[in-house]
């Protein structure tokens, strides 16, 4: 089943990972020390640049939408739903792109670049971090290693955010096949909302644990989950849906340019929270809307290759800073720089969907839709 793409949907991950991109770039070549923060003032730039996690927290809510959404379309119930087809699907779509970003990070890790390195405050660690480090990737499990470890891989880091995502997808069919009730599922979401702020709150002296926690940030995607079931039910009239995301995308921004510091336990739920608003208004859309103006088309772009820029951007940055460290950087190349970053970031994530993900991807659920099809006796034995 081919789904059709939504114009506000990926709009709305285009401004997240641009969101997440500017983060990372300023925090390695620091934009408030920029030609920007001449124009427009270093503390606005900080404020721009410095909150990239919520684009986060904006993509767990877009993924709990589209997943939930997906699910009832496919199985026309979250009751219903095969929880071998759901996995083969997930699998499919993140495990291609994923082991190719490892394998390039870890190979250039093990030949010697220092960007691609595990370091604790410079000093180089053993080579069992590799193997602790891919596993806990693979096992999504990485937000914890970095609990107990710190930061200590440049580029692995980052994939935090996949384990919080695909734990609660692991979770997501088997919870939906034995709560069976719709009402079921929605007290569960509303559980995850109710948590999210209470563990931020407890936890908000360290990012490790108030950013990277499970508890942390399943409230997001929760969001992303009711959304998906409100549309299932209920849609806005057009009218009312363009008014609604007017008022939720000011409510996002504002929540946004308050920052993340002193707001820990509830700027991620009214981030969180508004975004939902749009995803839901979003379910009105009926094409050739604002958000299908040419003008937003290189981030309808960002969001439909998104998962791509996300584990790959960390890659050229890395380097980047490995031809040119922040130290070296003057402050008039850093806005050219920025320009850089970005399109190198997007050519690479490009052809990495074009000719990796997308191909197996495609691939691997035909093969599956193909074997679910054929009698057991007809399906094909594998010799993996």
């Amino acid at each position: 089943m081919t789904i059709a793409r939504v114009a506000p949907i990926d709009l709305l991950r285009g401004v997240a990972i641009g969101l997440v991109l500017l983060l990372h770039y300023s925090l390695s070549y620091r934009l408030s020390k920029s030609v920007l923060a001449d124009w427009f003032g270093a503390d606005a730039v900080r404020t721009v640049v410095n909150n990239g996690n919520y684009g986060v927290t904006m993509f767990f809510v877009v993924s709990g939408y589209l997943i939930t959404s997906n699910t009832l379309r496919r199985f026309g119930s979250l009751g219903g739903v095969d929880v071998r087809a759901f996995y083969v699907m997930r699998a499919a779509r993140i495990l291609p792109p994923l082991l190719l970003a490892v394998s390039v990070i870890v190979g250039l890790g093990l030949l010697g670049v220092p960007m691609f390195g595990n370091t604790d405050g410079g000093k180089n660690l053993p080579l069992s971090y590799y193997f602790l480090a891919v596993g806990s990737v693979l096992t999504f499990t990485h937000n914890l290693l970095m609990q107990s470890v710190g930061y200590f891989n440049y580029c692995l880091n980052i994939y935090w955010s996949l384990s919080v995502e695909e734990v609660f997808y692991l979770a997501f069919p088997v919870l939906c096949v034995l709560a069976r009730r719709r009402w079921l599922i929605v007290a569960m979401c509303l559980c995850a909302i109710a948590i999210g702020p209470v563990y931020r709150h407890v936890h908000a002296d360290d990012e490790l644990y108030f950013m990277y926690g499970y508890a942390a940030c399943f409230d997001a995607i929760a969001f992303g989950c009711l959304a998906a079931l409100l549309a299932d039910s209920a849609q806005p009239a057009p009218g009312v849906a363009r008014w609604l995301s007017v008022a939720a995308a000011l409510a996002l921004a504002a929540a946004y340019l308050a920052g993340i510091r002193h707001h820990e336990a509830f700027g991620f739920s009214a981030v969180a929270a508004s975004a939902a608003v749009l995803v839901w208004c979003a379910s009105a859309s009926t094409g050739q809307g604002w958000a299908d103006a040419r003008g937003f088309a290189p981030l309808r772009w960002a969001g439909r290759h998104s998962y791509e820029l996300y584990l790959f951007h960390i890659i050229v940055l890395a380097a980047m800073r490995e031809l040119v460290p922040r130290a070296q950087m003057a402050v008039e190349w850093k806005l050219p720089g920025l320009a850089l970053f970005i399109a190198l970031s997007a050519c690479v994530a490009g052809l990495v969907a074009r000719y990796f993900s997308e191909p197996i991807n495609a691939a691997l659920r035909r093969r599956f839709d193909t074997a679910r099809a054929l009698p057991r006796s007809a399906r094909p034995v594998s010799t993996a």
